[in-house]
């Protein structure tokens, strides 16, 4: 139990702003499984969510993502649901504040919301990397889940050493890409994580099966498979920084 004495961790949730799939021409946004489950873990274990986007404004969802979607592909999804449909949350979408200003020190973690859009709006983002560089040389926990872990290609850290070096991390698959290819009838994403992380020496991308819940954590660096993971990602950054 938290006290007027015993200050509330707090954790950024970074989320990407939409954007539109260069292969694909889809509206693009962020994945609601990934922004939701990994919320109502950390709010359950007391910690104070503060969610901000790359550049502010609104934000919006991968339609695939969203439980009321035709396409029934989340319907499952009731965390998804319930965060959406209560007004109090949703209104957290509605106008978010850009990372300019973020102080790591104000913060126990940073933890980014994967994706559709991250593939395009975080790749060759410096504002972004170096964000990410900036908590984990702060010593803050940092977690990223799914497509995007695509950051981690390009991040480094003021040593000009990529975070990654050294590092076992995961993020979304071949195999996954394969499915989600498969299913929709053509190519969906630019590129391939896996195929990208495999070809940087000396770092350790390892995967379990395809959209299986998995997350892995090395030091300060927390990453998740795909959008079956951010709560699992999220448990390991509360087991990392604490209750």
């Amino acid at each position: 139990m938290h006290t007027a004495t015993t200050p509330s961790r707090r954790v950024l949730m970074l989320v990407a702003n939409p954007s539109t799939s260069p292969t694909t021409g889809w509206p693009v946004g962020f994945w609601w499984a990934e922004l939701s489950h990994p919320y109502l873990a950390f709010t359950e274990a007391g910690y104070e969510v503060e969610l901000r986007s790359p550049e502010g404004g609104a934000l919006s969802a991968d339609s695939y993502s969203d439980p009321e979607d035709p396409s029934g592909y989340s319907a499952h999804d009731f965390v998804s649901l319930g965060f959406k449909r209560s007004p109090q949350h949703a209104a957290l979408l509605e106008d978010t504040a850009s990372i300019a200003d973020v102080d790591p020190s104000a913060y126990d973690a940073l933890f980014v919301v994967g994706g559709q859009s991250p593939m395009i709006t975080f790749r060759g983002n410096t504002d972004v990397q170096a964000l990410v560089a900036r908590f984990y040389e702060a010593g803050k926990t940092t977690a990223l889940v799914c497509h995007a872990t695509c950051a981690l290609l390009e991040t480094r850290l003021s040593s000009g050493n990529l975070l990654v070096a050294g590092k076992t991390w995961t993020g979304f698959t071949n195999s996954e890409e394969a499915v989600a290819d498969a299913a929709v009838g053509q190519r969906i994403q630019p590129f391939w994580i896996e195929d990208e992380a495999r070809a940087i020496e000396g770092s350790n991308f390892v995967v379990r099966g395809a959209f299986e819940p998995f997350a892995v954590r090395d030091g300060l660096l927390v990453t998740g498979q795909q959008q079956n993971s951010g709560r699992a990602a999220a448990e390991l950054v509360i087991e990392a920084v604490g209750r």
